[in-house]
């Protein structure tokens, strides 16, 4: 097979900011820069969590990303407090942050023994320099040379008050016409200590399936309202399609083929991963088995490699789906954590008429990956992930939950409650 060396241009889905009403931004989990790869976000000491901790709890938040350009840049970051829409909050930094409002990104290291160069970047916050005064939706921006107009990432991540208890159960869904397809997730929202004089216009609820914004469900109103109790316990409007097991590869040498890797061939000056040929599951039977729901983690299984962060290699990858025709009025795109959970042009496979086939090469950090292929409606913001993987309610899907909260006189949006389910140990 002939390799050509692509050069990768990050397509960005939607501006750092969006204008909208009295000039409030939006932000989401994006890269503004083609040389940014393997944004990370978790609580420090596990890779595979999510971006979220308690209010003045005593962790850390992790953030990492690698710089493929030559050199150190002069990063710097800040924090910025969102709605539950992800929307700029209409308060003062100075009302959430205690500490400095701009940091410098000081934390870094050169790669070694790699045939890519790249700079590692890590942000661990809260810190001395900056700590959270309120709850709530957060993102985190990172731009060069102290100018907030030379954007460079911006990875959204959560402080949580317990104020409330979250429980749930994930069933197959009550009024499924599918036959076994989705998923309905049902929860109630314990309140004893907090107040709501009026549920339905003070509190929001997000819930989303494997850490997922596009499909997320928003603003549900409760069913019920009990004493001190919000009841969810809805059969349509809280129902996912369940999806499939996500695809995975193994990615941690180049020194042999790990799983679903079918060669590795060095093509000075670097490394290619060709990956065994996919095939579309939505017609076939349901197979279980473990995975990460999506995620992915930077490792290595090379003895002398002692820091992944700096130590692991890149390579190009390629992913490869027949399919007898193109699916017109859409893109097929690989999806999951490795991609941002976004769809878009820099992600988006070729139909190659001649091999019958979907192609997608991505320049990817040596770990171990988990992905999926969807196909996304021309126009939608919604990846389809049953349309090529099938939908199957005995999928094992992780599922959180955010409560917001804000009275009539508040101000910004409290992140009163958060609780994550999964739909095999949480099953009803």
């Amino acid at each position: 097979m002939k390799y050509f060396i692509f050069t990768f241009v990050f397509f960005i889905t939607s501006c750092f900011y969006v204008k909208g009403q009295e000039e409030n931004f939006y932000y989401e989990d994006a890269n503004y820069r083609e040389n940014i790869k393997t944004v990370q976000a978790y609580r420090d000491g596990f890779e595979l969590s999510n971006p979220i901790m308690g209010l003045n709890e005593d962790m850390t938040l992790v953030f990492k990303f690698d710089d493929m350009s030559e050199g150190v840049k002069d990063y710097y970051y800040t924090v910025i407090h969102c709605d539950a829409d992800w929307n700029e909050s209409f308060i003062s930094q100075e009302e959430y942050i205690d500490g400095f409002l701009e940091n410098p990104v000081d934390d870094y290291g050169m790669s070694f023994n790699t045939t890519f160069n790249y700079v590692n970047y890590k942000i661990e916050i809260p810190n001395d320099n900056l700590r959270f005064k309120l709850s709530g939706n957060y993102a985190l921006v990172v731009y060069e040379d102290q100018d907030k107009e030379k954007i460079v990432l911006s990875r959204r991540f959560h402080i949580y008050e317990n104020a409330v208890r979250i429980e749930g159960t994930v069933r197959r869904a009550t009024l499924d016409a599918f036959k076994g397809t989705n998923h309905e997730v049902d929860f109630k929202i314990h309140h004893p200590n907090l107040p709501i004089l009026n549920p339905r216009e003070e509190v929001k609820v997000v819930i989303m399936q494997n850490n997922r914004w596009d499909n997320a469900i928003r603003n549900l109103k409760p069913l019920y309202i009990r004493e001190r109790v919000l009841d969810y316990d809805y059969n349509r409007e809280n129902v996912f399609p369940s999806g499939n097991e996500f695809r995975y590869f193994d990615n941690r040498t180049n020194r042999m083929n790990g799983e679903n890797v079918i060669a590795t061939d060095f093509h000075r000056p670097y490394y290619h991963k060709t990956l065994q040929t996919d095939e579309v599951r939505a017609n076939k039977r349901f197979f279980s088995y473990q995975e990460m729901n999506g995620m992915y983690v930077i490792e290595s299984q090379d003895q002398e490699v002692r820091d992944y962060d700096t130590e692991c290699d890149y390579t190009f990858v390629h992913f490869t789906l027949p399919v007898e025709a193109p699916l017109l009025g859409g893109s097929v795109n690989v999806f999951g954590g490795l991609t941002n959970w976004n769809a878009n042009k820099g992600n988006e496979m070729t139909y190659n008429f001649d091999r019958g086939q979907y192609e997608l090469t991505l320049l990817l950090k040596q770990g171990y990956y988990n992905y999926m292929y969807v196909y996304v409606p021309q126009g939608s913001t919604v990846a389809d992930h049953t349309n090529i993987e099938g939908s199957f309610w005995e999928t094992d899907n992780d599922y959180q939950i955010m409560v917001y909260y804000r009275d009539l006189a508040g101000r910004y949006d409290r992140l009163v409650g958060y609780a994550q389910l999964n739909s095999v140990t949480n099953r009803y």
